[in-house]
Order: C-alpha cells, then structure tokens, then sequence
C-alpha cells in the first residue's frame, strides 16, 4: 500500500511540475492533492520534516492559489512573474537560515530522525521556495533546483526510489521552468 500511494504521489507530482512549467494556475490543485499523499508516505519513510512540511503546503496552495488570481496589489489583475528584489532575497536567506536551525533542531529533540539535519535543510529551503512560488517570483525555480537535487539524495537514502526519480526530474525540469518563465515574464511585460 506505502509503495502504491508513492507511485500515485509520483503522478500526480509530474501533473504539478508540467502545471508549474506552464505558469498554470491550475498547479495549485495538485498541490492540494500531492501533499496529501506524501503526508502518508514520508510519515511512514519516517521523515517528519517533509510530513511537516507538506502540512503547509497544504496552506500555501490556498494562499498561492488566491494570490495568482488576486495580483500585486488588491486589484483584479492577475499576478505576473517577477524577480524577487535584494530586500527580500535578504529576507529569504534569514528565513531560511532559521527555519533549518528551528527545524533540525525540533527533529532531534522530538523525533527519532536519523537524518535530521539534512531533512531540516531541504524542509527550510522548500518553504522558501513554495513562497517564491506563491509570489511568482522567478527565482523560485534555482531553489527548487537546489531543493531537488538534495531531496532526491535523502529520497534515496531513505528507499523512496519512486519519489528520488521524481525529484531528479523535478531538478532537470528546474533549469527548463526557468528558461520558460523568463520568455513568460517578457511576453508579460
């Protein structure tokens, strides 16, 4: 059953890279329904972080969901692909930063996680990328580069072979994602 609800976890994450790749507003759907699944599966992989995690991308999605409909300000315009401004690149390596401290930290003292510390490093830079993602910054796609990258290596590690094949995909499709949205973010403007 565990390795079933990977396989669907799997698909369903490959219809949200190509919604992600395409800058579809319908990426928020299926980033509803995959963080359900791997809520199970990474909770059963033992990786208590990315159960966590996909708690608030549950959240995010709703958030994300709304701010693509809604725009930069309160008007009725869509939101369009930016870059995110040093300011808030600051902002984001702070987060970061003590997200991983905060998460690693919680795992250690409150879980029997024999990968703690990396698992805290791939759950704080992906909050930092799902944000991104909900602002529509471009940007989001060179951390969900790097967030790829070393997730598939815990995937691995962990026996989620499914899931470490997905996520090497997710990497791949990172460098593409980027090239797309920058001709996106000039059609745009």
């Amino acid at each position: 059953m565990e390795q079933l609800l990977e396989i669907l976890g799997t698909i369903v994450g490959l219809i949200y890279l190509w919604l992600e790749y395409k800058a579809s507003i319908y990426l928020w759907v299926a980033s509803v329904i995959m963080p359900a699944i791997y809520l199970v599966v990474f909770y059963d992989a033992g990786l208590y972080a990315d159960t966590a995690i996909n708690i608030y991308y549950l959240i995010i999605a709703i958030y994300g969901f709304w701010a693509w409909r809604r725009g930069k300000d309160s008007s009725a315009t869509v939101l369009k692909i930016s870059h995110i401004t040093a300011r808030q690149g600051v902002a984001m390596v702070a987060l970061y930063a003590v997200l991983q401290v905060v998460i690693s930290l919680a795992l250690i003292h409150l879980t029997d996680s024999d990968v703690a510390w990396f698992n805290g490093l791939t759950s704080a830079l992906s909050i930092v990328g799902m944000w991104m993602l909900a602002r529509k910054y471009i940007e989001q796609w060179i951390v969900w580069g790097v967030v790829d990258i070393l997730s598939a290596g815990l995937y691995l590690h962990k026996g989620l072979y499914f899931t470490a094949v997905l996520y090497i995909l997710y990497a791949v499709i990172a460098l593409f994602g980027y090239r797309k949205w920058q001709k996106l973010m000039k059609d745009e403007q």
